[in-house]
């Protein structure tokens, strides 16, 4: 009688409720210090992490988060060239010819809010800050097109001023950091501004931003090739062991990513560095 062959069972699930029970009752001075932690190894992880909308204004990287809205960066990135030849100060947009801007943002989806968001914000600086953007973020929030992760991105990142962006790849994984329970990006933010220091909140936001994108997956996180590993209660959400966490990993820098984590870059296959990453 031949006995039906058996497959070993997926450690995943054991491992996962190992790492939770390892900070299931974690002090809040000591989940301060292992974000600061995990911040730092994050640090080194993405050196290269950086606002990845092309831009050489504040007006310019309005637009382009204002555009980024349910599509990628790489999208707005190739729309963005045309557009800026042709609109370059708030007066180009406020007299904007509609069916022509159109039919330059419609490759980024959404194309005919998005032009009267722009219009509009072209309008609005015109008739209230003398065609600039103002540095304030209760300022910037009131504009056309901007909310609060707008304004963010474009403290940080145009005005050098700290600024955390909660989109979705920083909601999943401060989550699942067990930095926060809590999905309101509003609450994320605030809880995430006491674990973290003032002047490291813009290039934090890039960075855990990459790892999303490169590392920890929405559905399938690269658990078993996380430089975080050790630090992290979701360890085990994604496979554990290095040879299937390696073929995870995605970009330009998958293979130095595996390196980082103590794995074998031949696992990382040649088709993960020029996977196109999530939005």
């Amino acid at each position: 009688m031949t006995r039906p062959r058996t497959t070993p069972a997926d450690p995943g699930p054991a491992v996962l409720e190992r790492s939770m029970k390892r900070f299931a009752r974690e002090t809040p001075i000591g989940r301060k210090r292992r974000a600061r932690k995990m911040a730092r190894v994050l640090a080194d992880t993405h050196p290269d992490a950086h606002c990845e909308l092309d831009f050489t204004t504040p007006l310019e990287l309005a637009v382009a988060t204002i555009l980024s809205a349910q599509t990628t960066d790489v999208r707005v990135n190739q729309v963005t060239p045309v557009l800026f030849r042709k609109y370059r100060s708030a007066a180009d947009y406020a007299s904007a010819d509609r069916a022509e801007m159109e039919a330059i943002l419609r490759p980024t989806g959404f194309f005919r809010a998005k032009t009267n968001s722009l219009m509009n914000l072209g309008q609005t600086l015109i008739g209230s800050y003398g065609g600039e953007l103002p540095r304030e973020l209760d300022a910037l929030v009131k504009l056309p097109g901007i909310g609060r992760k707008t304004a963010n991105v474009i403290l940080g990142n145009a005005f050098d001023v700290p600024g955390i962006t909660v989109d979705t790849h920083f909601r999943r994984l401060t989550n699942r950091f067990g930095w926060v329970s809590e999905e309101d990006p509003v609450k994320i933010e605030f809880l995430v501004a006491d674990l973290i220091e003032k002047r490291d909140w813009t290039m934090l936001s890039h960075r855990i931003i990459f790892h999303g994108r490169r590392v920890c997956h929405a559905r399938k996180p690269a658990c078993g090739a996380c430089t975080l590993a050790a630090s992290c209660p979701s360890f085990g959400t994604g496979p554990t062991e290095a040879a299937p966490a390696a073929k995870l990993l995605k970009g330009p820098r998958a293979r130095e990513l595996a390196v980082a984590a103590g794995v074998d870059p031949e696992l990382v296959p040649a088709s993960a560095v020029l996977a196109p990453e999530e939005p």
